[in-house]
């Protein structure tokens, strides 16, 4: 190799050094860098680190030298902070719409923007596998389209699907068109907020779409969606109320079964009662909007235990029933 072009090799080679290797705990000695540059085929003097480190100091990097017995070299500042990016990594870990693969794939990325070391720290705090994760693998790339045609003013169509009681996908026979106005991040889930000519402002679940194309067609955009107030317009919809978290089993006839694991995931326990129905224990916030979302269902759903929660039910139905019956 040219020495010109091991210079230039040297340099990347240092610069990666110091930024996978070191930090103000773990600082580079001159011993440590010339070793490493030798199992790299590169030979180096002293003299020349020094210029090298210099080098990547006029060009931005923040590199110190700690003096003392087990002192050395490391790199002092960085675009994300430690902190910084132990916020980011707890938010796609809980990120309901971002499957655990791509969960981890993300942390990953992010554990490269600091030292090995200090990688370690952000690792701890994965614990993905115990959440109810998407089941849609194709979702983060459903969303950079959607973004997409937003940016181009195109409408969209796509595919929309239902969970079956097999956890299979089921998929709707009709291939739907919808204009995007805004994505919007709620109750656990991504939704597209869109116009359709079917049911005007609209939303569909993001993890639920498959297939999603832009058409090039201009959106059509009316007078409601240029008067849309997306902050209101969530929170109508989307609104959820928080209450004490209690295992609750229920019974669901099986057309419900998408609907339940829409909800509690495809891993809930789903034991079959009886040819029609099937049973589902979790644990639930048990709010005045549970219950709302449960009696929606009718008949085909129950509450069975335990008996507090299925009395609060019977309260609720109870007071409803009378607010019909007073004159």
């Amino acid at each position: 190799m040219a020495k010109s072009e091991q210079q230039k090799g040297k340099l990347l080679v240092l610069k990666d050094l110091l930024e996978r290797k070191s930090d103000c705990d773990h600082p580079l000695s001159m011993q440590d860098i010339l070793s490493h540059l030798e199992t790299q085929g590169i030979a180096a003097e002293r003299k020349s680190i020094y210029r090298d480190l210099e080098t990547l100091r006029e060009q931005g990097m923040d590199i110190l030298y700690r003096q003392g017995r087990s002192g050395g070299y490391y790199l002092a500042a960085r675009d994300f902070e430690l902190p910084e990016l132990k916020l980011l990594v707890d938010a796609v870990q809980s990120s309901r719409f971002l499957t655990e693969k791509k969960s981890l794939e993300l942390i990953a990325k992010l554990e490269r923007l600091v030292s090995i070391h200090e990688a370690g720290q952000l690792r701890r705090q994965v614990v993905v596998s115990g959440r109810i994760k998407t089941m849609n693998e194709s979702i983060y790339y459903t969303v950079d389209r959607i973004h997409e045609a937003i940016g181009r003013n195109s409408t969209i169509t796509f595919r929309y699907f239902d969970w079956g009681m097999d956890g299979e996908k089921q998929f709707r026979p009709r291939l739907y068109e919808a204009s995007p106005y805004a994505l919007c991040w709620a109750d656990e889930n991504y939704y597209l907020i869109a116009h359709s000519d079917r049911h005007g402002i609209t939303h569909y679940r993001v993890d639920k779409m498959a297939e999603l194309t832009c058409t090039g067609r201009p959106r059509i955009m009316t007078d409601e969606g240029r008067s849309l107030d997306l902050g209101a317009y969530s929170k109508a919809v989307f609104s959820m109320f928080h209450g004490q978290r209690t295992t609750v089993r229920m019974r669901f006839h099986r057309s419900l079964a998408g609907v339940v694991i829409d909800r509690f995931g495809l891993d809930t326990i789903r034991t079959p009662d009886g040819p029609e129905h099937f049973t589902v224990t979790a644990e639930i916030s048990v709010s005045p909007t549970f219950l709302g979302w449960f009696i929606s269902f009718g008949s085909r759903a129950e509450i069975l235990h335990p008996p507090a929660v299925r009395q609060q039910m019977a309260d609720l139905l109870a007071e409803t029933l009378a607010s019909y019956q007073n004159e």
